[in-house]
């Protein structure tokens, strides 16, 4: 089993095609600014980018204007 599952991703993000593209590019974002520092990043930055949004590290604001489309 997944942790964290869908299930408790998906009560952050209400779609799933929403929460795919904030996991790309958070793990984009995560792995260009680990090339940039120089560092070795340890682990996989999508499952960084994962566990930020498990955690409510990271959280998703949707504009009103595009809430109702």
């Amino acid at each position: 089993m997944l942790y964290p599952s869908l299930a408790s991703l998906l009560d952050q993000v209400n779609s799933r095609y929403l929460l795919v593209n904030i996991i790309a590019r958070r793990a984009r974002a995560i792995s260009t600014y680990a090339i940039e520092q120089d560092e070795p990043f340890e682990g996989k930055p999508v499952s960084k980018a994962i566990e930020e949004i498990a955690s409510g590290e990271l959280r998703v604001t949707i504009p009103e204007d595009l809430q109702s489309q």
